[in-house]
């Protein structure tokens, strides 16, 4: 069972994200918040898996709560995916570089919403090519913001570099192995060891780094 908190201040939001959860054998709605501040209390309370957080939210916003989350080492297992109106919110690389591990449309496909909630929960994340693409665009519009890369980035052998600049495209796994004519096992492993060595959390976490470094896939 997938235990997941919904963090939003709209009602109707709220209550659409409960009959969908609790139409599903698989998925458990833990509790509800309005605001952010309610949001961490409730996570703290409950510690779900899965928290669906919305970005624009009264008193605490989504972004706090998001950095209060994911900074707290008590709530290390918590999962969080950010509700967004549409794909190119403002907010995309401010949430992935606070811990997020993916977007999901509140207006889009409930199935897609469902699937990232199991991916998360299991330990994926969540980036369309789309959310990766606007990532780089920021960078790319403003170098300024990128930060000196991760002393793990140092670690990394010249193929776990190469596979971490392709989990930034946004890639999956099998489309990465395809692109570099090798088995997706070997992408798993070399992307696993590349998160214990820049001690990301999840490929979200990667991406970040990624952009970060300067890291550029090679077609």
């Amino acid at each position: 069972m997938i235990r997941v908190a919904v963090v939003d201040d709209q009602a109707l939001v709220r209550m659409g994200l409960r009959v969908l959860l609790e139409s599903e054998p698989d998925t458990e709605l833990v509790g509800e918040a309005a605001n952010g501040a309610a949001g961490v209390d409730l996570v703290r309370a409950s510690i779900p898996d899965v928290v669906l957080m919305d970005i624009r939210m009264p008193c605490t916003d989504g972004l706090t709560a998001l950095r209060r989350i994911t900074e707290d080492a008590a709530l290390a297992t918590v999962r969080v995916v950010v509700l967004t109106t549409f794909e190119l919110d403002e907010y995309v690389f401010e949430a992935l570089a606070a811990g997020a591990s993916g977007f999901v449309l509140k207006d889009g496909d409930p199935a897609d919403l469902l699937r990232a909630i199991r991916v998360v929960a299991d330990g994926g994340s969540l980036l369309s090519p789309t959310v990766t693409r606007r990532v780089i665009e920021q960078f790319a519009a403003a170098p300024a913001r990128r930060s000196a890369p991760r002393p793990g980035v140092a670690e990394l052998t010249e193929r776990e570099r190469e596979i971490v600049a392709w989990v930034a495209t946004g890639r999956s796994n099998d489309e990465i192995a395809a692109e570099l004519v090798v088995s997706p096992a070997t992408v798993r492993t070399h992307v696993s060891r590349a998160m214990l060595k820049l001690r990301a959390r999840d490929r979200a976490k990667l991406v970040v780094f990624a952009v970060e470094s300067g890291l550029q896939a090679q077609p």
